[in-house]
């Protein structure tokens, strides 16, 4: 589903020149559970980005779904990136102004094609398929860390994408809250959804596939948990 080829991002100002990623070749599977881990500032949220369509890499080759992407237009990237991605972050990003269920269809808006009717039930759909349906009412203000991040996950199945890039998405929790959101996100992965997360916590690691280590910028080591 995703394969990179080489791909370096730098950085420069008038003096001087970072470079963020170096020459990095990694694929990842259709139906994946791929977890990054390194220390702070060694380039994972910047990896993370391009995968996302958010930002672009200065050299190198990026395949997302058998299209190399690398180079293609923003217009272009806007519409792979609503079509095919859906994102968990550390913070969880919800509206404190609406309700669960509204914070879940603000995803479908960019989908003209999703009526107001269809927005509704999809929403409701994907509240109840991560056990969060019954505070589709309630305000995030009025639910846990755990359960906020549960709306958040909806919201990014919502519009069924491909793939789920999850940024530290157990950052915030405590243990066992932590460790229902990777319960979560495996069975997600176990109904077909490919998901790449970056993560600190080896343990949450551990729920992958495989697990790839960055370093400076660079793919140093990766390890397969688990069979698929």
């Amino acid at each position: 589903m995703i394969s990179f080829n080489h791909l370096t991002k730098l950085y420069r100002t008038d003096e001087v020149e970072t470079t963020a990623l170096r020459n990095i070749n990694l694929e990842v599977s259709k139906g994946e559970f791929v977890a990054m881990m390194g220390p702070s500032g060694c380039g994972k949220s910047t990896f993370l980005n391009i995968v996302g369509m958010l930002d672009t890499p200065t050299s190198g080759e990026y395949w997302f779904d058998g299209q190399n992407i690398a180079g293609e237009s923003e217009g272009r990237l806007t519409d792979l990136r609503k079509n095919a991605i859906g994102f968990v972050f550390q913070s969880f990003n919800l509206i404190d102004e609406l309700n669960v269920q509204e914070n879940v269809e603000i995803a479908l808006l960019y989908h003209s094609e999703v009526s107001a009717s269809e927005r509704r039930q999809r929403a409701h759909e994907a509240l109840q398929r991560v056990k969060i349906g019954h505070r589709a009412r309630h305000m995030p203000a009025q639910l846990s860390g755990g359960q906020q991040q549960r709306v958040a996950i909806a919201r990014a199945v919502v519009a069924g994408p491909k793939l789920i890039l999850a940024d530290e998405p157990t950052g915030n929790l405590d243990t066992a809250n932590g460790e229902e959101v990777m319960q979560l996100l495996t069975e997600l992965n176990a109904a077909g959804t490919t998901i790449f997360m970056v993560t600190h916590s080896l343990s949450h690691a551990e729920y992958a596939h495989r697990i790839v280590n960055l370093l400076d910028g660079a793919v140093v080591t990766e390890s397969i948990r688990q069979v698929l």
